[in-house]
């Protein structure tokens, strides 16, 4: 994994002008492509792959947005969580005033708390 060195900029971070690793991504493989590879190792066409999918993500997307937890197995876990303000009072609390955002979280699943996503992961200084 390529790795740069950035500068903190957010004035309002306690790590304001401090220095840190950030990942450098070489592409954006789209959905298709996915499709594509996969099918290669199924006996079912790209297409058939990508409507399959399509289907899951919908399927996930309700659940989600009902408040489920979704477990995929060999991905790991998938949750929505509310990010908001914070209030003195309980009773003062207006979901449409304090409520910011919503923000997916995803737990790759792990065995014995280590992740397959981040085993033989190697890090190497991006080249200026």
């Amino acid at each position: 994994m390529r790795y740069k060195i950035k500068k903190e900029t957010k004035p309002t971070l306690s790590t304001f002008g401090k220095y840190k690793a950030v990942a450098v991504h070489n592409q954006t493989i789209e959905s298709r492509q996915i499709y594509e590879e996969a099918a290669r190792h199924m006996s079912i066409s790209g297409g058939a792959l990508e409507g399959l999918m399509m289907t899951v993500a919908e399927v996930v997307r309700r659940h989600l947005q009902n408040g489920d937890k979704v477990r995929l197995k060999e991905w790991g876990m998938l949750k929505l969580e509310i990010e908001s303000d914070k209030v003195d009072d309980p009773k003062a609390f207006r979901a449409k005033k304090h409520i910011r955002g919503v923000r997916l979280h995803f737990l790759p699943e792990s065995e014995n708390g280590s992740p397959e996503l981040y085993k033989d992961i190697t890090f190497e200084k991006e080249k200026q």
